[in-house]
């Protein structure tokens, strides 16, 4: 969200997530440590790199109660089972192409209303402690 302050200074905000007025639920996966074949260049064709995965949904609650029973949320562990499985799948040359593979992995789940996938290359640059894309993909409602 983009607010303009009192000297009409454009600020920006991170979207709110968690919406009791919109019955959104945040769900999310802080620093998800993987390692998979992903880049362009031939030595990284041949060995496994270091990703930390950040990810955050806005799951539609609906009018069902929980009932504390995980079959009533969207699960976290599966989530991350699903990170890791893409990764298993084998070498992809792009960072973004692995963000959109996880983010269209989350939206499977009809009650997923958007998926912020942040996917973080951790040993590239010398003097950066990561480098990487974010992205944000919304399921057509």
């Amino acid at each position: 969200m983009v607010r303009n302050t009192a000297n009409n200074a454009k600020t920006v905000e991170p979207l709110k997530i968690a919406d009791a007025r919109n019955a959104t639920r945040h769900v999310f996966i802080r620093d998800f440590m993987i390692e998979c074949l992903i880049g362009v260049h031939d030595h990284e064709k041949q060995s496994k790199q270091r990703l930390r995965v950040n990810l955050d949904l806005a799951v539609i609650e609906g009018d069902h109660p929980i009932i504390d029973d995980i079959a009533n949320v969207v699960n976290y562990e599966t989530m991350a089972n699903g990170i890791q499985e893409i990764a298993n799948q084998g070498h992809v040359n792009l960072v973004e192409t692995f963000a959109q593979k996880i983010a269209d992995m989350c939206l499977e789940d009809h009650r997923v209303h958007s998926a912020r996938v942040r996917v973080e290359k951790l040993d590239i640059l010398e003097n950066a402690a990561s480098v990487g894309v974010e992205i944000e993909r919304f399921n057509e409602v």
